[in-house]
């Protein structure tokens, strides 16, 4: 089933950002835009590459009204471990959430049970605790944090114009599409 169109079910974990400990619930991810950006675990090869990458469009998505939260089946020590010893993870400022009971990563489908850890999943919120973009890649395959904003600001265009549609490759400012009986077969 997919999860397009549902809202975040709830859940309590700990998290680290910007040298402290904090608790996160469902409830964070309500009243702004978030992305929650799930990786299979700390200390390995992809993830800081794509954790970095995000980092680097951090700004960005704040500019956007959007929060980051990071999610893997590791424990919030972990997290801090991780920060405090790689030169590429130690630039992070977004928040890190651990997820050692699989909560999170089981209310997102991503849990790989076998593993205990979660695939490469992203996941755009909206302001209602609606999810509206879902993206899972294979544990090889890194994502890109620019597409990352291009969905987002895709995402929230939709929101806010009711009726209108955004095209493959849609960038901010072009055109869009208001689809009617008359748009049909027009494309």
């Amino acid at each position: 089933m997919s999860l397009i169109g549902t809202e975040v079910k709830p859940f309590k974990a700990s998290a680290y950002q910007n040298g402290k400990f904090i608790e996160v619930t469902e409830a964070d991810l309500k009243g702004k835009w978030s992305v929650v950006c799930f990786y299979p675990a700390d200390f390995t090869f992809v993830c800081p590459t794509e954790l970095e990458d995000l980092q680097n469009q951090y700004e960005t998505l704040k500019g956007l009204g959007v929060e980051v939260y990071s999610v893997s089946t590791d424990t919030h020590f972990t997290h801090k471990a991780w920060h405090d010893s790689s030169e590429t993870i130690g630039k992070i400022t977004y928040v890190m959430i651990g997820d050692p009971s699989h909560t999170i990563s089981r209310n997102f489908d991503v849990l790989i049970e076998s593993e205990g850890l979660a695939d490469r999943g992203t996941f755009i919120i909206d302001p209602d605790g609606i999810i509206q973009t879902v993206e899972i890649n294979a544990g090889g395959i890194g994502r890109d944090a620019s597409i990352l904003v291009s969905k987002v600001k895709a995402a929230q265009y939709v929101r806010n114009n009711p009726g209108e549609v955004c095209p493959a490759k849609w960038q901010e400012g072009a055109e869009t599409l208001k689809p009617s009986l008359e748009l049909v077969g027009k494309i």
